[in-house]
Formats: C-alpha cells, sequence, structure tokens
C-alpha cells in the first residue's frame, strides 16, 4: 500500500514486517462504525467482520478497544461470532470495553468486570439537574453500568449544548471522585485510573508485540496514540491512525501517523494492510 507520507511510509512498513509479533488494535465508534445520532445503532461496517478475522490470521492479536460496554460492542460489530471464527483458527482476539476496565476474549467468552466506581451513583442522582442548568434537558443519558455517557448530538444545537454542560458534568465528576472523558458531542463519566494507553501497554505486553499499529478517532484514544510513541522509544515499531470524520478533534490528527477517511478509510486502510502482511500465519 503506498502512503504519500515519507515518515508513514517508513513507519507503515515497519510495522508490515513485524508481521506475526504485530499488535492490531481498533476503537469502536467512529472507526469501525459511523458516528450515529443514536448509539444504539452504531453498527460496524459491513466488511468489519471477515476483515477481523483475515486480520488475526496474520498477526499476533487483535483487539477491539472502546469506551462502549464490552456486551454493546459484541451485539453491533457481530463480534462473538468474529470472536468464534478466529478461535477456530487458533488465533487471538479480544475485546476491551469501557476503556479497559472490562475484558472478553475469544476464548473465555465471557465479560470480566470490577464493581461499578464509588461516586458513580451520586453523580447519576445530579445527572438531571446538571442537564437542566445547562438548558440540555433532552441530552441523551447512556448508563454504562461502570461509567454515564451524556450526548447531545440530538438536541438543536447540539455544539452550544456540549460547550455549556461539559464544565457543569466535570465540576461534578471532580466532587464524586470520577474521571471525565470528553469526546464527539458526548461527555463520559467514569472510574479514574484506567484509559486507552494502558489498555494498549498491556496488550503490548501480554502479546509481546513488535509492533503495534492502532486506529482510533477520538480523545479517548489520544492515550493509546500516546503510548505507541513511548512504545516506538523502546523498539517497537508502532503507527497511530486517525479515522477523521468531519469533526473529529484536531488533537488527535496532531499526533496520528496518518490520517483516513472515517470506517470507510479505516476499512480501506487495513485491506491493504492485510495484503501487504501476505498468506495467514501457519
Amino acid at each position: 500500500m503506498e502512503l504519500n507520507d515519507p515518515t508513514a511510509s517508513a513507519l507503515y512498513e515497519a510495522v508490515v514486517r513485524s508481521g506475526g509479533d504485530l499488535v492490531v488494535g481498533l476503537d469502536f465508534d467512529g472507526t469501525l462504525a459511523p458516528i450515529v445520532e443514536d448509539p444504539t445503532q452504531a453498527h460496524v461496517h459491513p466488511d468489519v467482520p471477515d476483515l477481523l478475522v483475515a486480520l488475526a490470521d496474520r498477526v499476533r492479536g487483535v483487539a477491539v478497544v472502546t469506551g462502549r460496554p464490552v456486551r454493546q460492542a459484541l451485539a453491533l460489530g457481530d463480534l462473538d461470532q468474529v470472536g468464534t471464527r478466529i478461535a477456530e483458527r487458533h488465533r487471538s482476539f479480544i475485546v476491551l470495553g469501557q476503556y479497559g476496565n472490562e475484558r472478553w476474549t475469544a476464548v473465555d467468552r465471557r465479560v470480566v468486570s470490577p464493581r461499578p466506581p464509588a461516586g458513580l451513583a451520586g453523580f447519576l442522582r445530579e445527572v438531571p439537574s446538571l442537564v437542566r442548568r445547562a438548558d440540555a434537558a433532552d441530552a441523551y443519558v447512556e448508563p454504562k453500568g461502570l461509567a454515564v455517557a451524556l450526548h447531545t448530538r440530538r438536541l438543536p444545537d447540539p455544539v452550544g449544548s456540549f460547550a455549556r454542560l461539559l464544565p457543569l458534568v466535570a465540576d461534578a465528576a471532580t466532587r464524586h471522585g470520577l474521571a471525565v472523558e470528553p469526546g464527539r458531542l458526548v461527555v463520559e463519566v467514569r472510574a479514574p485510573g484506567m484509559h486507552k494507553g494502558l489498555a494498549v501497554s498491556r496488550l503490548a505486553e501480554e502479546w509481546s508485540a513488535k509492533g503495534f499499529l492502532f486506529a482510533g478517532d477520538d480523545l479517548g484514544d489520544v492515550e493509546a496514540f500516546t503510548e505507541l510513541r513511548a512504545m516506538r522509544d523502546d523498539g517497537i515499531a508502532t503507527m497511530a491512525v486517525c479515522s477523521h470524520g468531519g469533526d473529529g478533534p484536531e488533537e488527535l490528527e496532531e499526533i496520528a501517523d496518518h490520517v483516513v477517511d472515517g470506517p470507510e478509510g479505516v476499512v480501506d486502510f487495513l485491506k491493504g494492510l492485510v495484503a501487504d502482511l501476505g498468506p495467514q500465519a501457519g
């Protein structure tokens, strides 16, 4: 696959050379699935299931690392069936949900999850007041078990509503000892201490990665991209791919090694990667 930028091209070639020692990590929303007004309808691109199987055949392991609960990602991406197909090939596939707090593997096929964070129940009791104060009473509130997300995409003034809501949510989350994760017209509140950078680091160690490629689209992926830079300094071939869907954060693009056009661009990029990796591993 030809990349226009010489630096990105060199990084890509190094990742391809890592081949059977390569780990591929992928965000879900905005990367494998389009951003939609109703997050319960964010189904993956139709080519994703077969593509994940093809990738798993050629690399050390494939992981979906998402802010969603694992069970949502499994359902919306048909990832349970993907896992079955990958396990039958004796290859490795993991889904990490809620930024790495939840874990599901194609072998164990059960969700391992901690208890909800202290303070979340108290924060949830404040949510109706917060959205009213922000003049965003119709914001979509999405409980996630270990977290809660507040979406303004459906509102008449989604950007203005988000701008008003974010500082109020951040203040309340701090009082309850919780972390705040702003995204594309969504703000998520969850337990501190876990993020995608830590999830990427643990996957690299677990799978003894000599190469790591990660694709993401939002602020929650910044830590993952940053971790890839640190891994590169330690001699691991890495590449950060930004899925740009039109309203993604500039911060992520600035630290990305390569930018593609939304989930369609991610799929095309991964198809090229599969082709360049060559025949499946034995």
